[in-house]
């Protein structure tokens, strides 16, 4: 009877959210998939045209220019919010004063409007008036590699990339920095009378123990940047050219104003697509780790 008890409550509380889900997150998808397979302007009546959608998108260069850019804006992003955060939770584990106020820094581009973000990066890469990057670059006597770092092909997409890295960094940082507070500091402190160097004890002690929060940390990062769109949208539009141009404003750009929705739906669907597969990825890589640690244990 307990445990019939148990299981109903278990219903109870999750039937909310589950039905939550598969109203704002499954039936969506469900929808584009269905509205893939036609053509149709939102308007008239809709034309079956089963897998032609998916044929076109390999024939459409701005398609793979867009599926490459996405790629770079993943890597940049991954650098960031994984690597770079994970740097820093590790480095804040040894601040003694200061800390609140360390993380309380780092945390607040996370809760900023992200119209503010893009405000702030224009101003940052700016040319006339200079802005600080090409005003740090002349006070060293580098004034020759001033640019804009916006309006130039070579540099726009990594320009863009960066301010989605910076912003989610912090959340990520406090969140490993919390799982790094976890770990037993007696194994710590065991390793370091063995004469473990510090990067032993963080190789072999701290993060195996942190390493499904920072499993969990780089799904969210990967995923969230394959679904990146409002900072890049805003400061560039996907330009100079195609050179920003982004699976997800090129998605919009079809939906919204070439009126193409079955396109557009076949688009949103790669996208989901390319998160389940990069989702797939991380954790086949993670296992690997994990089993060839073990081998070596």
């Amino acid at each position: 009877m307990r445990t019939l008890s148990t299981r109903r409550a278990v219903t109870v509380f999750l039937a909310p959210a589950v039905i939550l889900y598969l109203l704002a997150v499954v039936m969506p998808i469900l929808q584009s998939l269905w509205l893939s397979l036609f053509e149709w302007d939102g308007i008239g009546p809709m034309k079956w045209t089963s897998l032609d959608n998916y044929a076109r998108m390999a024939r459409d260069p701005v398609f793979m220019s867009s599926f490459r850019n996405s790629l770079v804006y993943l890597g940049i992003n991954l650098f960031f919010q994984v690597v770079v955060a994970l740097l820093l939770a590790n480095l804040l584990l040894s601040v003694t004063r200061g800390r609140e106020l360390i993380k309380t820094m780092f945390f607040l581009p996370t809760i900023v409007s992200t119209v503010a973000i893009a405000f702030l990066f224009q101003r940052i890469y700016a040319l006339e008036p200079m802005g600080i990057i090409n005003l740090a670059l002349d006070a060293v006597g580098l004034g020759d590699l001033a640019t804009a770092w916006l309006g130039t092909t070579r540099t726009a997409l990594v320009a863009v990339s960066i301010p989605e890295g910076w912003r989610f960094m912090g959340l990520y940082m406090v969140i490993l920095y919390a799982a790094l507070l976890a770990v037993p500091k007696d194994l710590e402190e065991a390793a370091r009378i063995d004469g473990a160097s510090e990067w032993k004890v963080f190789s072999r002690i701290r993060f195996p123990i942190i390493r499904p929060v920072w499993a969990t940390v780089m799904i969210m990062a990967a995923t969230y940047s394959l679904r990146g769109f409002d900072i890049p949208y805003l400061l560039t539009n996907g330009g100079p050219g195609t050179s920003t141009e982004l699976l997800t404003t090129y998605m919009y750009k079809k939906a919204f104003r070439s009126v193409d929705f079955g396109y557009a739906s076949a688009i949103a669907v790669f996208i989901v697509i390319e998160c389940i597969i990069a989702v797939g990825l991380i954790i086949v890589i993670l296992r690997r780790g994990r089993q060839g640690e073990g081998a070596l244990g």
